[in-house]
């Protein structure tokens, strides 16, 4: 369980079972992607009718609701699982990215000797009545900033 982040915006356009993350307007500089996977419980029993929140960037690092050029949703989505707990996506890979080289995190980083860069990602929130919640994340094999993450933390030790 990892921590949410500051991009988090609910709301997003709700699917059932499949949803196309991406609006379209990087057709050509992006590369597509299909994620897909299944929600179970501490048993390995499939949970139907949950709800897996995704959000990530753009290829420019940058996300939507936040970013103006963008459409408010872009590239994030909430999918309903099916009666077996599964779930799928088409999005594009994102680029890793960092913080605001002039701003006051990069400032304090550089006096830690830390560089203020995140490894590509897709953030995951999901949810089911009667379950807790889970904030979590995917990142990409060959990322270098992979196993350097300045922004790791967990919400339980």
């Amino acid at each position: 369980r990892t921590i949410e982040g500051p991009l988090y915006v609910a709301g997003a356009p709700l699917c059932e079972g499949f949803a196309r993350m991406d609006t379209g307007t990087e057709d050509g500089r992006a590369t597509v992607m299909f994620l897909e996977g299944q929600v179970v419980d501490l048993q390995g029993k499939p949970i139907a009718g949950a709800i897996v929140d995704l959000w990530q960037a753009n290829t420019e690092g940058n996300y939507s609701y936040f970013d103006k050029s963008q459409s408010e949703y872009n590239l994030r989505r909430r999918i309903i699982t099916d009666a077996q707990g599964r779930y799928r996506a088409r999005s594009i890979v994102p680029p890793g990215y960092g913080c605001n080289p002039a701003g006051p995190t990069q400032e304090c980083l550089d006096a830690l000797g830390r560089h203020g860069q995140r490894p590509a990602h897709v953030h995951f929130f999901i949810s089911a009545p009667g379950h807790a919640h889970l904030t979590t994340q995917i990142n990409f094999a060959g990322d270098q900033y992979l196993w350097d993450v300045f922004a790791y933390a967990t919400l339980y030790g």
